[in-house]
């Protein structure tokens, strides 16, 4: 058991992000040097335009590396995004505990609790965003006191922070009654996960579930909420039972369509399948601030839910939407061939089929494929060109009635 364990975190640790940069802030908050490391994503050095969410971790020394092996596995089989972090150095001299300072009667930061909170806004945030393409889409986490210290940023009218994982937290005053009332009233869209475990010491424990039967109740559109109790974890293991928990819920919307979600939401649509994967992805660009080409096999998907359904007309718009994603590949032309051989009309789809030929190869589409289709249906007509069937015609390959994910080998 050592050894697989060992295994997954070699892994983890030898896949992981092309790059971890130590640097210091000469903090004029804090009044002393800050130190954190920033781990940007293997193809931040290759994508020149591209922009990645962030997310900042307070005890950054013990939650970097955990953090960083979720992420990188997520996007390996590109189930979550790439993603900045940063990891805030607060263990060298328990410094967690002075940087999280509050006032426990009005239950506010003070001293340099309230630099620190300043320190992370106003200097490291800042000189991030000037240093790295930075996505505006920002999360905040921490354990035990540094997870009840990041959601004072929820104090605030519009939130710094668009997504907060607290883990453990150890509550400030009164915060168990806040935090649900601040994610009821505003009015920004948020992402907020916290975890508990039997572990953690009951009078925490019981704050924290308190907090969660408050937002639970909470039906709002723009809040995207999640609560885990964990049984039989410790106070420290919870950390790697939540982090993956929390990562999926906060970018749900940006994995590809799976098998559950064709079943469940696509095929059984009336029409507007396309419309469907534009939706996908313009909820991703919006939610996210990712903006990202649509992935073949959610083409594909769309593409057999349109086959299953009959809707044919439908490939125009989806070999439109190919065109503006992948403008020199064949899957435009594709499309198009596929709707009027659907439609019976070969002569078109032949047409369409040599225009794809012409064209790059994409996704399993071949130069190849394209001549044998088109020869295929060619053998459906006489020679003064009219259109006959016969039993001997070759039916052309379907796509599957689910999208099939497209295997990866590590």
């Amino acid at each position: 058991m050592r050894k697989i364990i060992l295994s997954l975190l070699l892994f983890i640790s030898f896949q992981s992000y092309s790059q971890k940069i130590t640097d210091t802030i000469v903090s004029q908050k804090l009044k002393e040097d800050r130190e954190f490391t920033v781990s940007l994503p293997e193809s931040y050095a290759k994508n020149k335009t591209k922009k990645y969410p962030v997310i900042v971790l307070l005890d950054g020394d013990y939650l970097l590396d955990p953090f960083q092996g979720a992420l990188n596995y997520g996007a390996y089989w590109d189930d979550l995004p790439e993603v900045i972090i940063v990891g805030i150095t607060q263990n060298k001299k328990d410094e967690r505990y002075t940087d999280c300072t509050f006032d426990p009667e009005t239950g506010l930061p003070e001293g340099k609790g309230e630099h620190f909170f300043e320190f992370i806004g106003q200097e490291l945030l800042p000189y991030i965003e000037k240093t790295y393409r930075i996505a505006p889409f920002k999360i905040i986490a921490g354990h035990d006191v540094t997870a009840g210290f990041l959601n004072f940023y929820l104090y605030k009218d519009q939130p710094l922070f668009n997504a907060y994982i607290s883990l453990s937290p150890e509550l400030p005053t009164r915060m168990e009654q806040i935090i649900p009332q601040r994610l009821s009233a505003i009015n920004q869209p948020i992402s907020y996960y916290q975890a508990t475990a039997d572990g953690d010491l009951k009078a925490t424990q019981e704050r924290i579930i308190q907090l969660d039967s408050a937002a639970t109740i909470i039906k709002k559109p723009n809040l995207n909420y999640l609560f885990d109790n964990f049984k039989g974890a410790s106070h420290y293991s919870l950390v790697l039972h939540a982090i993956p928990n929390a990562l999926y819920q906060f970018f749900g919307v940006y994995q590809p369509i799976s098998v559950s979600e064709f079943n469940e939401k696509i095929a059984i649509l009336p029409s507007g399948y396309v419309k469907y994967l534009e939706n996908k992805y313009e909820i991703i660009e919006k939610s996210l601030a990712i903006k990202m080409p649509i992935r073949i096999n959610d083409f594909k998907a769309i593409e057999a839910a349109i086959i299953k359904n009959k809707a044919y007309d439908e490939f125009d718009a989806l070999s439109n939407l190919a065109q503006k994603n992948y403008p020199k590949s064949m899957l435009a032309e594709y499309h198009l061939a596929l709707m009027f051989e659907k439609k019976g009309d070969y002569k078109k789809a032949i047409k369409y089929y040599i225009a794809a030929y012409q064209k790059e190869e994409i996704g399993g589409l071949t130069k190849d494929m394209m001549i044998d289709k088109s020869d295929d249906l060619k053998k459906g007509f006489t020679k003064n060109g009219k259109e006959i069937k016969t039993e001997t015609e070759t039916p052309t390959q379907e796509p599957p009635s689910e999208p099939i994910q497209e295997e990866k080998k590590p």
